[in-house]
């Protein structure tokens, strides 16, 4: 099968989010099965050359949709139409078997490029602008979004939803049910994983280790509330990327006013096997968002064998079983997550029952070639005609 993947703001070679990871596992996944599969992302750096054939099989080409570098959401929009036209000039000469794009911006630029070629478009989110707005989430968000997300999840020949919870969100838009699928993220078990070194630890204490970016709406505060509840804990916070400043200082000070100050330490500009050592070092793993689309920390915990407490908001309702791989409690509640976590550090036979069936459910639920063969479903559905074996040659 012939796939053009669209990420017009996320390139696979790159590894600076989780969209960029996502496109980047998917494409490599679809070019180990035989497919062949170009990723179509805008140029942001003028040195890159125009086409480059990936270590793992996929060709990314640099689309030129504005000047070569990095521009926020807001500024991309008057661009699109340049990208769009790259496209359905490239696919007039060979169209590809189903275009699949990434996030709201590739959704109109591939539905721009797609419509008078009948190609067949699958469209994922990562997330929705609805959501974001109904949770106060900020961000420079463009005005039209919600709209336009809304057309665009009504033309696509199929939606793929990452959980249930947005399955719900889609539904809620219109998006008839039997032209959506379920498929979530996949979890990187090459780097995530048990067996590999953990990071240093202070014997004397236990150790709560929460994973993301420094930003409000992770609810780092919630954790640091719950510690003057826990005693003989730390928490240590690991971000990928550098933190923003004041809340950096805001959660210091939530520390030092909540008396914990001496047990809370903030680490940044991690790579993902260093968060990996983090995650092994953790006696529990605890993500308290106020919401989060999907959220990789607790299957990343999971893959690592950790016990894992988390928000029951967005796809996180999916990924943790309550009861079985942690716990799910409500959002901003220092004093639930504070309950749920005491009986994990009171009990090292729990927290291992517990670690060892999130690391087989990471294995076998959140595994790449299981969420390659279900997004080949997809498309399979989407364009029912198109036979589904691999190709020889794509562009």
């Amino acid at each position: 099968m012939r796939v053009a993947m669209v990420s017009e703001q996320a390139s696979p070679l790159t590894a600076s989010s989780g969209q960029h990871r996502h496109v980047a596992a998917l494409s490599g996944a679809l070019a180990g099965r035989g497919h062949d599969v170009t990723v179509y992302t805008r140029r942001e750096d003028p040195r890159v050359p125009d086409e480059v054939d990936s270590a793992d099989g996929y060709r990314v080409v640099h689309v030129p949709a504005g000047p070569p570098r990095h521009l926020p959401e807001d500024k991309r929009l008057p661009f699109l139409g340049e990208f769009g036209s790259y496209l359905r000039r490239r696919w007039s000469l060979r169209p590809p078997d189903v275009a699949h794009a990434h996030f709201w911006l590739s959704g109109l630029v591939t539905e721009l490029a797609a419509r008078d070629l009948k190609v067949p478009v699958v469209q994922t989110f990562h997330t929705l602008g609805s959501v974001r707005q109904r949770h106060r989430i900020a961000e420079p968000t463009p005005r039209p979004r919600i709209r336009f997300e809304r057309l665009i999840a009504l033309r696509a020949s199929r939606v793929l939803a990452g959980s249930g919870d947005e399955l719900l969100e889609l539904t809620r838009m219109g998006v008839p049910r039997n032209r959506i699928s379920v498929v979530p993220c996949g979890v990187d078990l090459n780097i995530f994983t048990p067996y590999g070194r953990a990071a240093d630890r202070t014997a004397a204490l236990h150790r709560l280790v929460s994973v993301g970016d420094l930003v409000r709406h992770k609810g780092f505060d919630t954790a640091i509330e719950a510690l003057a509840h826990l005693p003989v804990t730390e928490l240590l916070i690991a971000c990928a990327a550098a933190p923003e400043p004041d809340e950096e200082r805001r959660l210091y000070r939530l520390a030092t006013e909540t008396g914990v100050a001496e047990r809370v330490r903030i680490v940044d500009r991690l790579s993902r096997p260093r968060i990996a050592e983090l995650l092994r070092s953790a006696d529990v793993v605890v993500c308290t968002p106020r919401y989060e689309s999907f959220g990789m920390a607790p299957l990343e915990a999971m893959a690592c064998r950790r016990p894992v407490v988390a928000t029951a908001v967005g796809g996180m309702t999916d990924t943790v079983v309550d009861g079985v791989t942690g716990r799910l409690i409500p959002a901003l509640d220092p004093s639930a997550l504070a309950r749920a976590v005491r009986p994990l550090l009171e009990d090292a036979t729990l927290r291992e029952v517990w670690g060892a069936a999130g690391h087989a459910r990471a294995r076998t639920r959140y595994c790449w070639p299981r969420i390659a063969g279900e997004t080949l479903g997809a498309y399979r559905r989407a364009a029912p005609l198109t036979v589904g074996e691999p190709a020889s040659s794509a562009h």
